[in-house]
């Protein structure tokens, strides 16, 4: 008996961690074991940015926080390479002859 799977299929069912990223900072260990409960930490990005969506470490979306009952959610606002999709085509290049090609 052959197993042939169609496509993807069988890896549907592989366990992933996705993970939203709010945004980094860098700090000094000192700074990190100074950090109390009132402590604030600035982070790189700015509140109306998208956050990133990560599965394995892996960009695959950008997305925005929203709020469902008493839960946060994700909205994906866009998926990664989405916009290599739609690269312009380039312009025409001139012959040696000064004519267009």
């Amino acid at each position: 008996m052959t197993f042939q799977p169609r496509g993807f299929d069988f890896l549907k069912d592989v366990d992933v961690r996705l993970t939203v990223e709010l945004g980094r900072t860098s700090m000094t260990l000192k700074d990190v074991l100074g950090l109390t409960e009132e402590s604030v930490v600035m982070l790189d990005r700015l509140t109306d940015e998208l956050l990133d969506v990560m599965v394995n470490g892996k960009l695959i979306a950008r997305g925005e926080v929203v709020a469902q009952g008493d839960r946060f959610g994700l909205r994906i606002v866009e998926l990664a390479g989405a916009e290599a999709e739609e690269t312009p085509a380039l312009p025409a290049r001139k012959s040696a002859k000064g004519g267009d090609a």
